[in-house]
């Protein structure tokens, strides 16, 4: 690439080749593909597989020596080692099935009294096998009293290295899309229905979700926000129902029901969709000036409180 570049002389071409490549790398982070092992792609199954299948070398036999007086020819037998135990090895303890991991999960996330209880127990719960595979938990992010509470769907390659909610690429856009309303992070809460990242950035799994599920719905319920809004479809059809997708369902006030009380909730679009498809932003844009409107009107008593 370098010197079909060098050859070509013009700098217009170099600068956009740049960008394409740095468009590249970006979507690979997004899609979870965070590490470069080699030039050529490895099949590891091939190897282990011809590995198992190859005999194993004859171990080579220790030279033995006659006794005094023997016959020429005879030896000595080897002495025979007693077999070295094989090494216990504790099996991982397994997660339980779906049904009963979304069963503990609702008896615990009731159990609550506070956010800082929830996170606790979260970081206890053995019921997600998605918490074996990711690097930590991403509990939320910004002020647990804030009047506007932010619902994604899980963490990515970002979140799970800090920690914290919408911190990379998306959490970059979605900063920009609250600050041209007036909003930072400390004006605003921001959780994920998953509170731990799938392997390579991929959907949660229903099972996945709906473990997961009684633990957001709690967190809301103690953030007590007067207004929800879910970021993408998913969270929007997890939490709101939204069966018409995101298109069609984005920028309909609907009613969430925390379970104390009930307050309205907004479906838009998700910062990593707008990165994407550039397009959406003007519809974005639009739920974002609804959001302002209903955040200038009169406290509906929530909000933490």
């Amino acid at each position: 690439m370098s010197s079909t570049l060098s050859d070509s002389g013009n700098g217009g071409d170099w600068a956009g080749d740049r960008d394409a490549l740095a468009d590249i790398l970006a979507f690979h982070l997004e899609a979870g593909v965070d590490v470069a092992l080699g030039e050529e792609p490895v099949d590891r199954f091939a190897e282990s597989q011809a590995a198992r299948a190859a005999p194993p070398a004859a171990p080579d036999s220790p030279r033995r020596t006659a006794p005094e007086g023997a016959a020429p020819g005879d030896a000595a037998p080897a002495p025979r080692r007693a077999p070295m135990p094989a090494p216990a090895i504790a099996a991982p303890a397994s997660p339980p099935p779906p049904d009963v991991a979304a069963l503990e999960a609702r008896e615990a996330a009731a159990s609550a009294p506070d956010l800082d209880a929830l996170r606790a127990l979260l970081e206890r719960f053995e019921g997600c096998p998605l918490k074996h595979t990711a690097t930590r938990l991403v509990f939320a992010d910004g002020t647990p009293s804030a009047r506007l509470m932010l619902v994604g769907e899980a963490p990515g390659r970002d979140e799970d290295i800090e920690g914290k909610p919408f911190v990379g690429r998306s959490g970059k856009l979605l900063d920009r899309m609250l600050a041209a309303i007036g909003i930072d992070r400390t004006s605003a809460y921001i959780a994920n229905v998953v509170p731990w990242r799938p392997p390579g950035n991929r959907t949660p799994t229903p099972q996945e979700t709906a473990i997961c599920l009684p633990f957001i719905r709690r967190q809301i319920e103690l953030a007590n926000p007067d207004l929800l809004v879910c970021l993408g479809g998913p969270a929007a059809q997890t939490l709101l129902g939204l069966r018409d997708g995101i298109t069609k369902g984005r920028g309909r006030w609907v009613e969430y029901d925390t379970g104390s009380r009930t307050i309205p909730a907004l479906a838009t679009f998700h910062p990593a969709y707008l990165l994407r498809t550039p397009l959406g932003k003007r519809m974005a844009w639009r739920d974002m000036l609804a959001i302002e409107d209903r955040l200038a009107q009169k406290p509906s008593g929530g909000g933490g409180d």
